[in-house]
């Protein structure tokens, strides 16, 4: 038996949870710190306030996710759109897993596992929300 719409909707929105221990760890992984220290101190702000700003939409797709699952499978015109921007958000990092060039970066095991169960997971958030969009 296939869980109900507001099921996933739930779970999805604890994965989005999930997702953010992944997005703390980028600035240190990546070493921002020193990386970005040659940039003038514009573009260095712009990095943490645009990272901010995606941070916080994570966190607003988890929390209207899990605190409205019911309403959003209700599939009203407001949670087939909210459905399908967050379907288009995740469908975009999707993409861009293809062609960023993270292969310096997974220099171990559990960098590379959790590199792939990131995409796993953008995918099942895509499969979801476009379901919610398209059946809600």
């Amino acid at each position: 038996m296939m869980p109900s719409l507001a099921n996933l909707i739930f779970v999805a929105g604890l994965m989005h949870f999930g997702i953010l221990i992944a997005s703390a760890l980028v600035p240190f992984r990546l070493d921002w710190k020193n990386q970005l220290a040659s940039l003038p101190k514009l573009h260095w702000q712009m990095y943490w306030v645009y990272g901010g700003y995606v941070v916080l939409s994570i966190i607003a797709f988890g929390v209207i996710s899990v605190t409205n699952a019911t309403e959003i499978a209700a599939g009203s015109g407001l949670a087939r759109a909210f459905c399908g921007y967050v379907c288009l958000f995740w469908l975009i990092r999707l993409g861009l897993q293809a062609v960023l060039d993270v292969k310096q970066h997974l220099t171990a095991w559990w960098l590379t596992a959790g590199y792939h169960t990131l995409s796993v997971i953008f995918l099942t958030l895509v499969l979801i929300y476009g379901w919610g969009a398209i059946h809600g």
